[in-house]
């Protein structure tokens, strides 16, 4: 068998391992249980991509991540090596062909969703698998002391039953140690070796602001900071106001959130992809998956909830081993929303039967329905129908997921996929029999070689363009196909869905478990309050306090955050103040600007300990000027 470095060499083209990867794939190769942290940008998926072409057999990836799925997959493919991926939303008929081709294909990588492993279809042919590793991306899903714990992960150490003779490979950007210690509880991992790096990213310098005008503070880091960025938004909304309001100012920005067309996020993506000085400003999901090395800024426009996803975000900057800068802006609105967020993210006990009992009526679901069934859920035509807040319904549903009743799948894109179902012979007869449809038949033949024998992906404008007729046409003649017989045709469709694991119930006789969800809840608030620490904080240096929460010592002052930055120089003094104004009237902020941004606070600080001595004035209109002396 191929070497390591060979086969990263063939397949990447790459010369070297980065740091801790080469150790992790040895272990796997080994047959060791391996529990691997590896920070944003570590490069989790060689770790197990480069042992499952090592082995013979098939590796099994395990990741709730839909979209990182299909990449991962699609670049697999571009490098020659055999992959596939089950996941929500495809039909049972292409389930089945894939798990057939696992059995009996030569592929090497077969990712799956969590939901998928307890439906029949895939506990029928999982024995007859020849798995050669399991690998569990996003492993801290598994614990409920993480930060986004998912019940589906719990189902993962029965794999251990039926393979009980080949390796795991946990895999988490980031997880405190009493996490660690639950995923490798929870997923059965047998003596497994840990493979930690450092958390620490001496690369990139952390400057929280605090500020009321966050879009000029956004705008002065674009222009102290050069080159490619990336602007978190809390909300799809805000992105796109963010957006507009750049373009506004002559930036080169562009939105990427779930509720844009996928083509519309995906052409953003790639225009962004490709750049060396564009600005995504897009929602938390962004990134992921996504290895652009030169990204100088990543701004949170809104406080984090979590510490967790802050520093993973933060992380997709200068993966090029270059400085970044991390900024996040924040004002008493976020601090209000972080409180209140206790709240919302844990509604009451009525509130979640009532959010029950909606969700069936909504979906038309019969009391005693059969479990493990996806429907397509649409939130806001939910929330609309039933007069219900978009936002805490959507938290309502995250937690009854948490309690094992469902899970609420990713915004997914299917193409529409079509598959001859007879042989060349009768197709050859129906294109006789019917002339109109023979031109479509000959074009999908002579695009898609193989559709004869699996079903492929199409582009119904494509075609249209191919056989000069409208696409709406073409779309009528495909359903006509499929009702002959002669093709399976599934049209397109975008959205989450819902994966339903029980039978449904009368929402009174809905067993909740509010004992654990209150203990969640103390969870949240432990986390809100880090996060309101974090922000407050102006005396500790903001690498080791991100390192103490991760349960990792630093030895020294990062020297580059704004707190050490603050604490370096000397905070401004009254004289040098006053030689920056004047007896006429100048904006509060032209004053601040003047000086480095890591003491701006202590300059504002400065100048309304002066006013209310009297010794500079403060005007209504939020100038300021020197007092004259007569």
């Amino acid at each position: 068998m191929p070497t390591a470095q060979e086969i990263l060499r063939q397949y990447w083209g790459y010369p070297a391992f980065r740091a801790g990867q080469q150790d992790i794939i040895e272990a796997v190769d080994a047959g060791r249980d391996v529990l691997a942290l590896l920070p944003t940008g570590g490069g989790k998926s060689l770790c197990y991509q480069v042992p499952a072409l090592m082995r013979d057999g098939l590796c099994l990836v395990v990741s709730p991540l839909i979209s990182l799925m299909q990449d991962q997959v699609r670049q697999l493919k571009q490098r020659d090596i055999m992959a596939e991926a089950i996941y929500a939303g495809m039909h049972y008929n292409d389930v089945k062909r894939t798990l057939e081709n696992m059995r009996y294909g030569p592929y090497k990588l077969l990712y799956v969703s969590p939901e998928r492993l307890q439906t029949d279809l895939f506990r029928e042919y999982l024995p007859t698998f020849n798995l050669n590793m399991i690998a569990v991306d996003e492993a801290h899903c598994v614990s409920q002391w993480g930060h986004d714990f998912r019940p589906d992960y719990l189902k993962i150490a029965e794999l251990r039953e039926i393979f009980d003779d080949i390796p795991f490979l946990a895999l988490t950007a980031s997880a405190p140690e009493h996490v660690q210690n639950d995923i490798a509880q929870q997923l059965k991992l047998k003596q497994p070796l840990l493979f930690a790096q450092s958390f620490e990213r001496k690369n990139i310098f952390y400057n929280v602001q605090y500020t009321e005008n966050k879009n000029a503070a956004l705008l002065q880091q674009l222009e102290e900071v050069k080159g490619t960025a990336i602007i978190y938004c809390r909300s799809r909304r805000q992105t796109e106001v963010t957006t507009r309001y750049l373009q506004q100012h002559g930036r080169q920005a562009l939105s990427y959130h779930a509720g844009m067309p996928r083509e519309k996020r995906t052409e953003n993506q790639q225009t962004w992809t490709n750049s060396n000085n564009t600005i995504i400003v897009a929602t938390t999901a962004f990134g992921m998956g996504i290895d652009k090395p030169d990204v100088r800024l990543v701004v949170h426009y809104d406080a984090p909830e979590y510490l967790e996803g802050y520093y993973q975000e933060s992380g997709r900057g200068g993966r090029d081993g270059k400085s970044a800068l991390s900024a996040l802006l924040y004002n008493n609105v976020d601090m209000n929303r972080l409180h209140d967020s206790i709240a919302l993210n844990f509604p009451p006990e009525e509130y979640l039967r009532r959010v029950y009992q909606s969700v069936v009526e909504y979906l038309q679901v019969p009391i005693g329905m059969q479990p493990d069934r996806y429907f397509d859920f649409d939130i806001q035509d939910f929330s609309k129908k039933f007069e219900l807040d978009a936002l805490p319904a959507t938290r309502a549903l995250k937690i009854l997921e948490q309690e094992g009743l469902w899970t609420m799948t990713d915004a997914v894109y299917n193409p529409a996929t079509v598959i001859f179902t007879i042989d060349r012979r009768g197709l050859d007869a129906v294109m006789q029999a019917h002339p109109p449809l023979a031109m479509l038949c000959t074009t999908l033949l002579r695009l898609h070689g193989n559709i004869l024998h699996s079903p492929v992906a199409i582009n119904t404008l494509v075609l249209a363009k191919h056989i000069k007729m409208q696409k709406e046409d073409v779309g009528r003649m495909l359903q006509q196909l499929h009702a002959m017989e002669v093709i399976e045709y599934y049209q397109p469709r975008m959205g989450p869905q819902l994966f339903f694991h029980h039978y449904r119930v009368d929402s009174r006789h809905l067993i909740i478990n509010m004992q654990r969800i209150g203990v969640l809840k103390r969870q949240h608030e432990q986390r809100i309050a880090g996060v309101q620490q974090y922000l407050a904080n102006k005396d500790v240096c903001r690498n080791k306090l991100l390192l103490q929460y991760f349960d990792e010592i630093a030895a020294d002052y990062c020297g580059h955050c704004d707190v050490c930055l603050r604490n370096k120089k000397q905070s401004p003094s009254e004289t040098d103040l006053l030689k920056h104004m004047s007896n006429q009237p100048l904006p509060v902020q032209l004053v601040i600007d003047k000086y480095p941004m890591a003491i701006r606070q202590a300059v504002l600080a400065l100048i309304r300990k002066m006013a209310d001595e009297r010794k500079i004035k403060l005007h209504p209109d939020g100038s300021v000027s020197v007092i004259s002396a007569d």
